[in-house]
């Protein structure tokens, strides 16, 4: 008679289902790291290039400040009075350049500015060092992203947004970007890395908020 098959105990059937449980557990915690690793490098990466673009925006309004100062004695635009960035870089166009897109941070939220036409009455995002001639030295800033202020900043205080929020969020907490009067461009993080000081003839002017 041939013996019949020993049925498995409730111990093993119970030790089988409590491993794979195990094993989808794992498994679950392992696809969310793994997820959130690539939404993150993906954030850095979209960060980064805007970053990149938000600097070659500058670069582009530094030729036109260049045009503009070859027909003004070498100097830079300026408005006696004006309280933002825009009454003065507005005299660029189109007088010296007729494209306004590059007066945008890709990664603020500012409206799309019409091409051609004087930005005076709008709002753009950069802010703006005046009374600057092309011959002032190469330490000296000329523009940057919207700040948190228009004060002079000494090292380790708060240029850019430190949490994401406005004033001088262009990059939410990614700080921003300064050009030189020599026409570099620099990234920054939102506190200063050296000082940021000025001349009182300069006039630190920030975008319309």
């Amino acid at each position: 008679m041939t013996p019949l098959p020993k049925k498995a105990t409730p111990h093993l059937r119970s030790s089988e289902a409590a491993f794979s449980l195990l094993e989808l557990f794992v498994s679950i915690i392992l696809v969310l790291i793994l997820s959130l690793m690539v939404v993150g490098r993906g954030s850095w990466s979209d960060g980064h290039r805007q970053m990149n673009h938000c600097q070659k925006n500058l670069q582009n309004i530094y030729l036109a400040m260049s045009i503009y100062a070859a027909d003004n004695k070498d100097s830079f635009p300026a408005v006696k009075g004006a309280e933002t960035s825009e009454a003065p870089l507005s005299l660029l166009v189109p007088r010296s350049t007729t494209v306004t897109e590059i007066f945008i941070c890709p990664s603020s939220s500012d409206n799309k500015l019409p091409e051609g036409e004087s930005f005076a009455k709008r709002r753009i995002s950069y802010a703006y060092y005046m009374n600057h001639t092309k011959s002032d030295g190469a330490d000296s800033p000329l523009l940057s992203d919207r700040q948190v202020n228009t004060f002079p900043k000494i090292k380790r205080q708060l240029i850019f947004s430190e949490n994401g929020k406005a004033p001088g969020a262009n990059h939410a907490k990614n700080g921003g970007n300064f050009l030189y009067c020599d026409g570099e461009v620099k990234s920054s993080k939102p506190r200063a890395s050296r000082d940021f000081l000025f001349p009182t003839n300069i006039v630190l002017l920030n975008p319309k908020p």
